[in-house]
C-alpha cells in the first residue's frame, strides 16, 4: 500500500484545500522568522536580544514548524485520513501555542515573572497536547513499518513541558550555583530533546525521499536504536548537569552522540547512492554536520574541563553552531523541499515552485556555512561582524524566495494546461512516496532542476571568494586587530644612525604581559638588523611603538606580531601607546653594542629626533590611545602634539541651544526580580563642558552608564559587549563574588555575562576594572546600581547625581594620563557634564519630599554634597541611616560626605519657591563644574 501525503481530508472548505491549509498553518513560522531577522539586525538596541534571538527562532519558528509538520508526517506514516474534527483541534493547539509564545516573550522582555510563567505553561500544554494526539493516533493505527518515527515526535513533544518548566524557573531567579546548571539543562531538554528528536525522526524517512533514492532496509531498526540511545543519554546528561557532575554529563552526551551517529549511518548510505544536489539536501547535510561537531565539542568540554565553573564558561562556544548551524539550517532545508510538495498543483506547479526556492542554492549554502565557520573561529571582531551579516543574509534570502514560490505556484495553478489529476501526479515525488515499501521501492518524481557540473563548482568558488573578501575586509578595516599596522613590516627610518650595516639579523622574542615588556631591555650588535617577535600574553590589547615612528599595530590577546626594526646603530625607546600603559611601566629600550654604537638616547636625538618629536605620528597620537606627551599642566604639548582641551575650557559659558541634560530623575524600582541588561562598550566623542569635546569610553554610549535599580534579593544578568578598540571589563560593587572570571578583561569583539544577586542595599558603583583603572574610569567607564533598602518610603521626586572628574586630553581626544597622575582634575561634573543643571535645573515644588541619591565615581575625588538653602532631615550613607525624621535631638544635616565610590541619599522638602543651588562643598570642585540648581515652584 502506498502512502500519499498529498491526499486531502474530506468535506469542509477551506480546510479541504491542502495548499490553503499549509499556507495558513505555516504563516506563524514565517512571522517568527521575520521577527528573528528584525531582532538580529537591531540587536544592539533590543533588550535581552541574545535571549530573544534564540527563542524567536526556536520557540517561535521551529516549534510551530514541528507541530505542523510532525502531524503531517504522522498522517502519512500511519496512512491516516485527516478529519475536519482533528484539524480543528490542531488549529486550537497552534493558536494556544502562538499566544503562549507571545506571552512568554512579553514576560521575559518586561521581566514580569508571572506573565512568563503563564506563557511557559501555555507552551507546555499546547505541545504536550500535540504529543498526546500523535500518541493516540499511533495507537489506533494499523501496524506500520515506520511507526517508530512517530514515537520520536511523541517523546519530543512530551519533553518540551519539562524544558518550559526549567525556563520558567530561570525567569523566577536562582542563586549563582544553580542558575548556570539550570540554563544548560533547559537548553539540553529543548534543543537536543524537543528539536533534536524531531529532526532525527523526520530525516529517517525524509532524507532518502529528498535524495529520490530507496530507503535502507535497516532504517527502522536504526531508528529504534537511536531513540533508545538519545533518550537515555539525554536523561543522564541533564541529571548530571543538575547535579553538577560534568564527567557524567559528558558520558550522557557521548551516548546521545552515539545515537545520532546510528541514525546518520543509513543516511550516509543513501547519500552514496545518490549524492545531495539541491539546497534542501545540502542544508540538511550541513545541519547534521554542525550537530555532530557541536555534540563532539561539547562532550570534550564537559569531559576535560576539570570543574563545573570552567565547563559552564566554555559550553557557550556551541550555542551558535547548534542554534544557527543545526536548527535554523535544517528548518529552511526541510521547508524548501516540503513547501512545493504540499502546495501541489501538478508537475508543472511543483517544478516552478521548487525552481524558485532553489535559486542561488550553491551560493546560499556555501555563504552561510562558510560565514558561520568564520564567526565561530578565532578572528578579529570586524571579521566576526561581517561574517554574521553574511550568514544572516544567506538565511534571510529564503523569505523573499518563499513569497516568490507561492506566487509562482498560484500562476501555475491558474494555467489551463494543468491536468485535473494534478494531486495524483504530484504525489509521485512527494513525501508520500511508498515509505513503507521494501528497499528499492522508491519511485522517481518529476525531476528537480539541480545545478550540476562545472557551473556548480563555479558558483561555489564565487561564494568562497566572497568569504575571502569578508575576512580580508574585516582585517583591512581593522588591521590592528591582527597585530599589523602601517609600519609592521617595513624597515624603520632613523634607527641606524651612522653605523654601517653588517648584513646580519638578530631576532628577539618579546612578551607583553602584566603591563610589562619582557625583556624590557634588549641589546643588539650595532649594525645588525633587528626583528622583534612580540606576543601578547595579557588579557587586554597592547602594541609596541618605537621612537623611530614604527609601530606593531594593536596586538590582540594571544596574538603574535613580527616586525622589522631595521639596522640598529643608536639607542631606541619603545612603549605601549594604549592610554595609561606607558605610565604604568610598559616601556622597552633597545641598546646597540660594539663599535660605532650610540647608546645615549639623548645624544642620538639629532639623528632620529627626540621622543617628543614623534608623538604625533601614526599610532602614537592621542586619537589612537596615546597621551604620553601631554604635560601635567594646561597648554600645548612639547614637540607639536595637539594642545589640551583645557585651553578652551570656560566654566562660566552656557551650552548651546540644542543641549540636552543627562536625565537625573530616577524611576522607582519595578516589580521584576530578574534584571537582564545588554551593555555595549562604545567610544563616543561627546561634549563634557561648553566647547570641550572628549573621546570617552562608555557603557551604553553615555558617561555615566545606564543606571540599574532593584531591590534586595534581585538578580542581575548583565551582558557586556566590547565594541571598543581596546580591552575592557566591568566590576559591579553591588554583587559579592570572586572577580577572576566575571571581571576579566575582554578583547574587542568579545562579550561576557556578569551575574550577581543584590544582597545588600545602597547606591553602588560599577566601573571598568581594566588597568590602568584610573584612566578607564576617568575616561567615562562608570555608572550606578541603586538597591533600595527594605521598606523604602515613596517620595514625590527622586534624583541620582553621579560625580566624576575629567582630566582633559586634546579636543576630541582621550584622558590625559599625566594630568590624571597629579590628581588635579580640569572638570568635576554631576552626571558627566560640567554645570549642566545650571542650564537645565531639576524641578521640584514647595512641600514635596525630594530624595537625592549621590555617588562620587572619582576616580580621585570624593564629595561633600550640599544644597544651598536646604536642610536634610534624612541621611542614608553606605547601607545605613544616619538621620531620620523624628529624632529626639530634632537635628538635621547640611552635607552628605562621601569618599570615592561611597554612596547614599538625602531627603528634604523645600520651604519656599526659588532656585536652590546644589554643590560639592569641596568648593574648588564646585568651581570646576560640580554645581547645579533645583528650580522650586509653588504647589
Amino acid at each position: 500500500m502506498k502512502l500519499d501525503l498529498s491526499a486531502a481530508p474530506a468535506p469542509l472548505r477551506p480546510l479541504t484545500d491542502r495548499s490553503t491549509w499549509h499556507l495558513r498553518a505555516n504563516a506563524p513560522v514565517v512571522g517568527w522568522l521575520l521577527a528573528t531577522v528584525v531582532v538580529a539586525v537591531g540587536h544592539r538596541w533590543v533588550p535581552a536580544s541574545p535571549w530573544l534571538l534564540v527563542h524567536l527562532l526556536l520557540l517561535g519558528a521551529v516549534t510551530n514548524a514541528i507541530c505542523v509538520w510532525s502531524q503531517h508526517f504522522t498522517d502519512a506514516l500511519l496512512s491516516r485520513r485527516v478529519t475536519p474534527a482533528s484539524r480543528r483541534w490542531q488549529v486550537a493547539r497552534l493558536v494556544l501555542l502562538n499566544v503562549a509564545v507571545v506571552t512568554t516573550v512579553a514576560g521575559m522582555v518586561t521581566a514580569a515573572w508571572v506573565v512568563t510563567l503563564v506563557g511557559a505553561v501555555g507552551v507546555g500544554v499546547a505541545v504536550a497536547a500535540h504529543g498526546t494526539a500523535l500518541w493516540r493516533q499511533s495507537r489506533q493505527a494499523l501496524a506500520a513499518r515506520f511507526r517508530i518515527c512517530v514515537a520520536f515526535y511523541v517523546a519530543a513533544a512530551w519533553l518540551l513541558p519539562f524544558g518550559a518548566g526549567l525556563g520558567a524557573t530561570l525567569a523566577r531567579g536562582l542563586d549563582e550555583a544553580w542558575h548556570t546548571r539550570v540554563v544548560l539543562a533547559h537548553a539540553g531538554v529543548n534543543l537536543l530533546g524537543f528539536v533534536g528528536l524531531t529532526v532525527m525522526g523526520t530525516l529517517m524517512t525524509l532524507w532518502p525521499t529528498m535524495l529520490r533514492t530507496r530507503m535502507a532496509d535497516d532504517a527502522p531498526r536504526a531508528a529504534r536504536t537511536t531513540l533508545a540511545l538519545v533518550l537515555g543519554g539525554l536523561a543522564a546528561g541533564v541529571a548530571a548537569v543538575l547535579l553538577a557532575a560534568p564527567p557524567v554529563a559528558a558520558v550522557g552526551l557521548a551516548t546521545y552522540l552515539a545515537g545520532v551517529l546510528v541514525s546518520v549511518r543509513p543516511m550516509v548510505t543513501a547519500a552514496r547512492r545518490r549524492p545531495p544536489a539541491t539546497f534542501a539536501t545540502w542544508s540538511a547535510a550541513c545541519a547534521l554536520a554542525w550537530l555532530v561537531g557541536s555534540l563532539a565539542t561539547l562532550t570534550g568540554v564537559l569531559a576535560f574541563s576539570g570543574g563545573w565553573e570552567t565547563a559552564a564558561d566554555r559550553v557557550g562556544t556551541v550555542t551558535v553552531p547548534l542554534v544557527a548551524g543545526f536548527a535554523a539550517q535544517v528548518l529552511l532545508g526541510a521547508l524548501t523541499y516540503l513547501v512545493p510538495v504540499v502546495l501541489g498543483g501538478g508537475p508543472a506547479a511543483v517544478r516552478s515552485t521548487t525552481a524558485v526556492l532553489e535559486r542561488g542554492a550553491v551560493v546560499r549554502v556555501v555563504l552561510f556555512n562558510g560565514a558561520l565557520a568564520l564567526f565561530v573561529l578565532p578572528a578579529p571582531s570586524l571579521v566576526h561582524v561581517l561574517a554574521s551579516l553574511t550568514a544572516l543574509g544567506a538565511l534571510v534570502a529564503f523569505l523573499p524566495l518563499l513569497v516568490g514560490a507561492v506566487l509562482a505556484h498560484r500562476r501555475a495553478r491558474r494555467t489551463p494546461f494543468v491536468p485535473p489529476t494534478a494531486d495524483d501526479v504530484a504525489a509521485a515525488h512527494a513525501l508520500g512516496q511508498d515509505l513503507r515499501a521494501r528497499a528499492g521501492g522508491a519511485r522517481q518524481g518529476p525531476p528537480v532542476e539541480a545545478v550540476t557540473g562545472p557551473r556548480r563548482k563555479g558558483l561555489a568558488v564565487a561564494a568562497l571568494s566572497v568569504l575571502l573578501l569578508v575576512a580580508a575586509g574585516g582585517v583591512a578595516l581593522d588591521p590592528a586587530a591582527l597585530g599589523t599596522g602601517s609600519g609592521a613590516t617595513s624597515a624603520a627610518a632613523g634607527a641606524a644612525g651612522t653605523v654601517a650595516a653588517t648584513g646580519r639579523t638578530t631576532t628577539v622574542e618579546v612578551e607583553a604581559a602584566d603591563m610589562r615588556f619582557v625583556p624590557s631591555e634588549i641589546e643588539v650588535p650595532a649594525g645588525d638588523t633587528l626583528v622583534l617577535v612580540v606576543t601578547n600574553t595579557d588579557t587586554t590589547v597592547h602594541d609596541l611603538a618605537l621612537d623611530t615612528g614604527r609601530t606593531s599595530g594593536r596586538i590582540a590577546p594571544g596574538a603574535t606580531v613580527t616586525f622589522d626594526v631595521g639596522v640598529v646603530g643608536r639607542a631606541i625607546d619603545g612603549w605601549c601607546t594604549v592610554v595609561g600603559h606607558r605610565q604604568m611601566g610598559m616601556v622597552l629600550t633597545i641598546t646597540p653594542t660594539g663599535a660605532g654604537a650610540v647608546t645615549d638616547a639623548a645624544a642620538s636625538s639629532g639623528n632620529a629626533g627626540s621622543m617628543g618629536d614623534h608623538e604625533g605620528m601614526a599610532g602614537m597620537d592621542h586619537g589612537s590611545g596615546g597621551s604620553a606627551g601631554s604635560g601635567p599642566s594646561g597648554g600645548a604639548v612639547p614637540g607639536g602634539a595637539a594642545p589640551r582641551a583645557a585651553e578652551d575650557l570656560d566654566l562660566l559659558a552656557m551650552p548651546g541651544e540644542d543641549f540636552t541634560a543627562y536625565p537625573a530623575a530616577l524611576a522607582p524600582a519595578g516589580p521584576e526580580t530578574v534584571h537582564r541588561v545588554r551593555m555595549a562598550v562604545s567610544e563616543v566623542v561627546t561634549e563634557v563642558a561648553p566647547g570641550v569635546m572628549q573621546r570617552l569610553w562608555t557603557f551604553g554610549g553615555t558617561a555615566p552608564g545606564p543606571t540599574l535599580r532593584g531591590k534586595v534579593g534581585d538578580r542581575f544578568e548583565i551582558t557586556l559587549v566590547n565594541d571598543g578598540t581596546i580591552g575592557h571589563s566591568i566590576d559591579f560593587h553591588a554583587g559579592a563574588l570572586a572577580p577572576d572570571e566575571p571581571m576579566r578583561t575582554i578583547a574587542p569583539g568579545e562579550e561576557l555575562t556578569y551575574t550577581f544577586t543584590a544582597t545588600m542595599s545602597g547606591v553602588w558603583m560599577y566601573h571598568c576594572s581594566t588597568m590602568p583603572m584610573s584612566a578607564h574610569i576617568a575616561n567615562g567607564m562608570f555608572g550606578a546600581v541603586v538597591i533600595d533598602p527594605p521598606d523604602l518610603a515613596p517620595v514625590d521626586r527622586e534624583y541620582l547625581l553621579v560625580q566624576s572628574e575629567y582630566y582633559l586630553g586634546p579636543q576630541g581626544g582621550e584622558v590625559d594620563v599625566d594630568r590624571l597622575a597629579t590628581g588635579e582634575p580640569d572638570v568635576v561634573a554631576f552626571n558627566g557634564y560640567a554645570n549642566q543643571y545650571d542650564a537645565a535645573p531639576l524641578p521640584a515644588r514647595v512641600g514635596e519630599r525630594v530624595r537625592v541619591w549621590v555617588l562620587p565615581a572619582g576616580p580621585n575625588q570624593g564629595t561633600s554634597f550640599h544644597v544651598v538653602g536646604g536642610q536634610f532631615d534624612t541621611v542614608y550613607s553606605e547601607g545605613a541611616y544616619r538621620l531620620r525624621p523624628g529624632n529626639a535631638e530634632a537635628g538635621g544635616s547640611q552635607v552628605l560626605g562621601l569618599a570615592v565610590a561611597q554612596g547614599g541619599f538625602v531627603e528634604m522638602a523645600f520651604p519656599e519657591a526659588g532656585r536652590y543651588p546644589f554643590v560639592s562643598h569641596v568648593m574648588i570642585d564646585a568651581e570646576r563644574g560640580a554645581h547645579g540648581l533645583f528650580a522650586v515652584t509653588s504647589p
